[in-house]
């Protein structure tokens, strides 16, 4: 290889490093959003479910591990060092296999997840308003956002032990149906109805979720693969650079 693919190679792969440097301070991001938000979705289910913390642990691990070995990467780019650009190919790789691990893992574990973020959300639906005031305001917000109302349905409110041992007719005020009077409701709490055929929004919130999934899957899936591109794409710059650096060692060995 000639000097200036060797130079055009470590300069993409610094420039690859950086990328995958400022990806890892996303993804320890998205970490330490999940631990601290309490306005969506995920804030309702980490505040109950130890799995939930557990991979947003994993995430900020995952993020400042990738922003250490972005930073790795480029060292060994520019100074052309050998072990450092071994190491970042074995370190990628490994990344990569774990991705692809988890991915299959959530695909055949769907249905599991799915009955778990179920029953945090009817267990928090059953004691509304309770103690877990994070989770509620972050259900609360979720259904006012998505237009929805429960999980599967208004029908999850039936349970609620206030709703049920009120002589009104009393319902969630986050599902009010902002196109029906009256127009000028909380955003969290109970409200109370004329009858029981309340002014809310009649569809779960599992099937606006599901509906915004379907709708959004695209840029998630290129997402993805865009990340394994760019994972595969530095294996095989780094692998490039390392071999150049191996011939050019061997080329300066003095010959007797």
């Amino acid at each position: 290889m000639g000097k200036g693919c060797i130079a055009a190679t470590k300069y993409f792969l610094f420039l690859f490093n950086l990328i995958f440097f400022i990806f890892g301070a996303t993804i320890m991001g998205f970490g330490l959003w999940i631990l601290l938000d309490n306005q969506s979705l995920i804030a309702v289910l980490q505040d109950s479910s130890m799995v939930l913390k557990v991979v947003s642990y994993i995430l900020i691990g995952v993020g400042s591990f990738s922003m250490l070995l972005g930073f790795l990467g480029c060292l060994g780019a520019i100074y052309e060092i050998r072990c450092l650009l071994g190491l970042y190919f074995t370190c990628l790789l490994l990344i990569l296999l774990a991705q692809v691990a988890v991915a299959i893992l959530i695909y055949f574990q769907r249905d599991l997840l799915r009955k778990e973020a179920s029953e945090i959300v009817s267990k928090i639906v059953v004691n509304y308003p309770g103690q877990n005031k994070t989770a509620e305001q972050a259900w609360d917000y979720l259904q006012r956002t998505m237009q929805c109302c429960g999980w599967n349905g208004r029908q999850d409110w039936d349970m609620n032990l206030m709703i049920s041992n009120s002589s009104l007719e009393l319902y969630p005020c986050s599902c009010h149906n902002a196109s029906l009077s009256p127009t000028n409701v909380a955003d969290s709490g109970f409200c109370q109805a004329s009858s029981n055929d309340w002014p809310i929004y009649e569809t779960g919130c599992l099937e606006n979720v599901g509906s915004w999934l379907f709708t959004n899957y695209g840029i998630i899936l290129g997402i993805c693969l865009g990340v394994a591109v760019i994972e595969l794409l530095g294996m095989i710059l780094s692998m490039g650079l390392c071999k150049s650096v191996h011939q050019e060692d061997y080329t300066k060995v003095p010959k007797y």
